[in-house]
């Protein structure tokens, strides 16, 4: 697993040493610190270290304001948790014969300490498999994930709390816990079979990823697979369009009348990763009030803080501050960027955000807010529907063919 950054990457500037890289033009410390810096010292310097001019050997500006809004990202966590849209902690654990998620597990990104640190409230475990698994190997696989993870979450008690829903979400929050929301799960764990979603459901799986299946395919959803997004909005389990083709994604824009999600995707016009979203699926996105979570991986959002922060400002401005989420995507076996290395590290992004000027209000949305609304929404089109459409009997070899 990767090892935490320190916190400021500044233990230097704490001990009131020189610094080595050059403050910029604003960086003159304000007078009313002047006086705690020490004089550059007159002993011969390491001939490695370059001597510094005493100019340069107080903190940049920049860094003492990072400082200021590391509190306040802190301050904001406490009253607007992270709701984490993806972990790969279910199958990171499952050949694990031992570990303690409330005592501190290093083997993994994700434990409770590091959750609380990270100012995390909520957080969905997928259940996704490894690629090349299909019909009954699927399905009994996607079982076993979801006994595990109840069986986790109920021996860590103290720290976590299963959620299917937002009520359920708050109220895990409101103890003191961390709610656990189960999915997404992968379109091959239905096994073709509404009636295996029906009892998925039943288990508590709220997310599944609409990619992988027959009825789901560059050419978009086949009739069974639109049955499938009927009988998930009937139920109150969104879709994750994470991955799907631009054919599937609008044609679920046009058919759910749940929120819709988009677990993995950042926008592509700044990394061309093809589960990045474009621009024009951005914009349709925001019009339908769906939900893009962003990433925290290198490979699809970048290697700094700044970088992720860059598809958050643009998918904010493109689709608009209700549509845009956080997802860690830790456990997954991805890189993280540099001082997003697991799940402690919320506050730091959160900072950055502020540093470039993000209303609170908007920041509250990002981190806890958007991912409400689309569990409320899911909970809302499943009550309404339910009065009115019976559980599907469809079969896909009556509906395709």
């Amino acid at each position: 697993m990767a090892e935490l950054h320190d916190e400021l990457h500044t233990s230097a500037e704490l001990s009131g040493m020189a610094v080595l890289e050059p403050a910029g033009p604003e960086g003159a410390l304000p007078e009313a610190v002047a006086p705690a810096v020490p004089a550059v010292p007159a002993v011969p310097v390491v001939p490695v270290v370059p001597v510094v001019p005493a100019a340069h050997a107080v903190p940049a500006v920049p860094e003492a304001v990072a400082v200021g809004d590391l509190a306040r990202a802190r301050e904001l966590l406490l009253s607007h948790p992270v709701a984490d849209g993806y972990s790969g902690l279910p199958w990171a654990l499952r050949h694990r014969p031992s570990f303690d998620l409330e005592l501190g597990e290093s083997t993994v990104d994700t434990d409770v300490p590091r959750l609380r640190e990270g100012g995390v409230g909520a957080l969905w475990w997928a259940l996704h498999l490894p690629e090349g698994l299909a019909g009954d190997e699927a399905v009994g696989a996607t079982l076993e994930q979801l006994d595990l993870v109840r069986n986790v979450v109920g021996a860590h008690s103290e720290g976590l709390r299963l959620a299917s829903g937002a009520g359920e979400v708050v109220d895990a929050r409101n103890c003191g816990r961390i709610a656990v929301v189960l999915g997404p799960a992968g379109a091959a764990a239905l096994g073709d079979s509404l009636g295996i979603l029906r009892a998925l459901h039943a288990l508590g799986l709220r997310l599944l990823t609409l990619t992988g299946a027959s009825w789901a395919s560059e050419a978009g959803l086949t009739r069974f697979g639109e049955e499938v997004v009927r009988e998930m909005n009937r139920l109150g389990v969104l879709a994750d369009l994470s991955g799907a083709s631009a054919a599937t994604v609008r044609r679920v824009f046009g058919l759910s009348k749940a929120p819709v999600v988009f677990t993995r995707s950042a926008a592509r016009a700044l990394r061309p990763h093809p589960a990045n979203l474009p621009d024009d699926l951005l914009v349709e996105l925001g019009a339908v009030r769906g939900l893009c979570l962003v990433p925290l991986t290198a490979e699809q959002t970048g290697a700094t803080v700044r970088d992720v922060a860059d598809h958050l400002d643009h998918i904010r401005r493109l689709a608009g501050p209700q549509c845009v989420g956080l997802s860690g995507t830790y456990d997954t076996g991805a890189a993280h960027p540099q001082d997003l290395a697991d799940t402690s590290c919320y506050p730091r992004l959160i900072a950055e955000l502020l540093d470039r000027g993000w209303p609170e209000a908007d920041l509250a949305l990002l981190t806890w807010g958007n991912v409400q609304r689309a569990l409320r929404g899911a909970d809302f089109t499943a009550r309404a529907a339910q009065g009115r459409r019976t559980p599907s009997t469809a079969r896909i070899a009556d509906l395709d063919g």
